[in-house]
């Protein structure tokens, strides 16, 4: 698996960034991440995750299922994401094949760190994740209403499948890109040092359908949709 040594140009740290599995511990730093993240979506009309962020329990099982996980920063974590094979089934359908992807959820990057290219970063994981898994795809769903965030993941590759319009969900924009580096373009060593650990779960058989569930989902909706930001 990919691992990068470069260290960040974040103004007042010169520590190596490092992405590992979260734990228990991890739970109060990842909420309020979360919750810095929702409030700064929402000041800027983005009805895409709930102000204040998640209840715990929304977050605890995942990182209870292993598919959390924390970029380290100087004074708690820098960024955090969840990537699993549970698709939400109000968005993809079996048509989609649902286990032929993986899927990012929760990405979000502190606004100490912004600007330095770590969502970037960690999508570019992700899509080397999927293929380690025997997935073909990397897949996340945002916001409907929210063109800048649908034209940043164009920028990283994505392409955008379809919007599922539903009253009840903020998001249904669904994006995709092949798995690997931004769709097998060559880019440099990622900015952190690589200590996740094995996938959790078996690779996927082409075509199987992931199975949904875990927690509640953030704007009303099925398990596990996603909302990003830069």
């Amino acid at each position: 698996m990919h691992s990068g040594t470069a260290r960040p140009t974040h103004p007042t740290t010169t520590a190596r960034l490092t992405l590992r599995r979260a734990d228990g511990s991890d739970l109060a730093g990842v909420l309020a991440l979360l919750a810095e993240t929702a409030d700064w979506l929402n000041r800027r009309g983005v009805r895409q995750w709930p102000a204040g962020g998640f209840p715990a329990e929304r977050i605890s099982p995942l990182i209870e299922e292993g598919t959390m996980y924390v970029l380290d920063g100087e004074d708690g974590p820098a960024a955090t994401l969840a990537l699993d094979g549970h698709a939400d089934p109000e968005f993809w359908t079996a048509e989609d094949a649902p286990g032929t992807a993986l899927y990012v959820h929760k990405l979000s990057v502190s606004r100490a760190y912004a600007g330095l290219g770590l969502g970037q970063a960690l999508l570019d994981w992700a899509g080397l994740r999927a293929l380690a898994a025997g997935r073909r795809w990397l897949r996340l769903d945002c916001s409907k209403d929210n063109p800048g965030l649908q034209r940043y993941y164009r920028g990283q590759r994505f392409t955008h499948l379809r919007t599922v319009d539903l009253p009840h969900r903020a998001s249904g924009a669904l994006f995709q890109r092949a798995g690997g580096l931004r769709g097998d373009v060559l880019a440099g060593a990622l900015p952190f040092a690589d200590l996740r650990g094995p996938l959790t779960g078996p690779p996927a058989v082409p075509g199987e359908p992931a199975v949904a569930g875990g927690t509640g989902a953030e704007d009303g909706g099925s398990p596990r949709t996603v909302g990003v930001r830069r």
